[in-house]
C-alpha cells in the first residue's frame, strides 16, 4: 500500500513505516501530524485518485526530528573587476516517519 500526498507544494510517495524528509511544518519533534492532501491511494490492484484529493483520505505521521543537509557553497567571481561574493546556504528538514495510511 501507498500514497501519494502534498506538504507544502511538494509530492512524495508514502507507504507505512517509511521515513521521508520534508519542509519544516512548525510542529514539534514527537508530535503526530494528520495529512489530509492524498492525490492517489494505492491498495494492491484497487487505486483511488483524487481530483485533485481523495475525498476522506488521511495519512498519519509522526515527527521523529529536525536536521540540516549538506552545506552548499557558491562563490561569484568578477574577472577584470577585482570583485567576490561567497555565500552558503544550509537548508533545514524535518524527519518524518509515516505511521499510517486510511481511506
Amino acid at each position: 500500500m501507498h500514497a501519494i500526498v502534498e506538504i507544502k507544494g511538494k509530492q512524495y510517495r508514502v507507504s507505512p513505516d517509511q521515513t521521508v524528509y520534508i519542509d519544516l511544518t512548525g510542529q514539534e519533534p514527537g508530535s503526530e501530524i494528520s495529512i489530509d492532501k492524498v492525490l492517489l491511494i494505492q491498495n494492491g490492484a484497487d487505486i483511488k485518485v483524487g481530483t485533485p484529493y481523495v475525498p476522506n483520505a488521511v495519512v498519519k505521521a509522526k515527527i521523529v526530528s529536525e536536521v540540516k543537509a549538506p552545506k552548499i557553497n557558491g562563490f561569484i567571481y568578477r574577472r577584470k573587476k577585482r570583485s567576490q561574493r561567497r555565500w552558503g546556504h544550509r537548508q533545514k528538514y524535518q524527519h518524518v516517519q509515516i505511521v499510517s495510511i486510511n481511506g
